[in-house]
């Protein structure tokens, strides 16, 4: 499938197409040239030094994390700090399966993990913004994900960390809850491994892998106290069949299942041979862990247990009823306390 009108600037601009070359994958392969659709807000100063990373979650853009998180007077103020945010490979923006060209195009997209997108984004930023450290990591869910990468990898390059509603390494709750998310795709009869035509020919599996998603992205106590209204839906099935089917219907199912996997396996204790502990104990970054209070995916005790792992961390739960999906930005408390979280951090001296 090939240009998909979902993808592109009119509904998920200002980005810009960054190349940085041929990049080769951990599961093997290649993708030559690599294209990295990057969004940036405020300036890089002089000195180098007031940069932040901020990296895409599953099905998200670099859009959706400019309208909820950025802004003149929150902690990710672009009139201060130099805000750089990747779409993670596989989105559908940055190369994925259905902008992919001959064998790398569809169904026949590699293998992708959470370590190919961190060495490519240190790839630009130290290619093409000169960058030798980063103030500030911080990302939601798959962001999550990649921040801990991140921290691991190149500990003396992140100065602070901040993952919220995500884990270092996925639980075996999570990766048989993504098996079924998948599966919701992959059963569809016009899926076809993967060689439909076009979106709507899966229309009954997005339907279905939508559905999924509002039963573990949002909590129960989000439809009991009547959240989905925030929204403008009246009922819980109007919620559903048209905020959540809506939102999955126009995506390339390619894309979200390349996403899926690469989440399922992110673990950084591939470095250490397995050894979680002794991963985490690389972080030199000042981190805040921050997981959602009624987040069924991602549990303030998983997130709780990793933070304990982490020397002069923090563990900063974010209350909110909206659970997982509360990453969408429709709780303003829970965006205040996002915010007061990072402005803290960014006020923490670091070595």
């Amino acid at each position: 499938m090939r240009n998909n009108p979902y993808y592109g600037p009119e509904g998920h601009g200002p980005y810009e197409m960054i190349g940085i070359g041929d990049l080769d994958l951990e599961e093997g392969g290649r993708i030559p040239d690599c294209q990295l659709a990057v969004a940036t807000h405020g300036k890089l100063n002089a000195a180098k030094d007031n940069a932040i990373l901020v990296p895409t979650w599953y099905s998200g853009t670099s859009k959706i994390m400019e309208q909820v998180y950025i802004g003149d007077g929150r902690a990710l103020d672009p009139s201060k700090y130099f805000i750089i945010v990747v779409n993670q490979i596989g989105n559908g923006l940055s190369t994925s399966p259905h902008n992919s060209t001959g064998a790398l195009a569809g169904p026949g997209f590699p293998k992708v993990r959470i370590g190919d997108d961190v060495r490519a984004q240190h790839q630009l930023l130290t290619e093409t913004y000169g960058l030798d450290r980063l103030a500030l990591v911080v990302g939601g869910s798959m962001g999550a994900q990649q921040t801990y990468e991140w921290a691991v990898r190149y500990p003396e390059f992140v100065q602070r960390a901040a993952p919220i509603a995500g884990t270092a390494k996925f639980t075996e709750h999570d990766i048989l809850l993504l098996d079924t998310l998948a599966e919701a795709i992959t059963s569809d009869p016009g899926f076809r491994d993967g060689s439909y035509a076009s979106p709507a020919d899966v229309a009954a599996g997005l339907k279905r892998h939508a559905k999924g998603w509002t039963l573990c992205g949002w909590s129960d106590a989000f439809f009991r106290a009547g959240r989905h209204r925030a929204f403008g839906f009246e009922t819980v099935r109007d919620f559903a069949d048209n905020f959540m089917v809506g939102y999955f219907a126009p995506m390339d199912p390619n894309a979200l299942l390349s996403m899926s996997w690469k989440a399922q396996n992110a673990d950084v204790s591939r470095h250490t041979g397995g050894d979680l502990a002794a991963a985490l104990g690389r972080i030199k970054a000042k981190t805040f862990v921050m997981p959602i209070s009624h987040d069924v995916i991602f549990p303030v005790a998983d997130c709780a247990a990793e933070q304990a792992l982490i020397s002069g961390s923090s563990l900063r739960p974010l209350v909110s009823i909206d659970g997982h999906l509360g990453l969408f930005g429709a709780d303003p408390e829970l965006l205040a306390q996002v915010d007061a979280n990072l402005k803290e951090l960014m006020e923490t001296s670091v070595d």
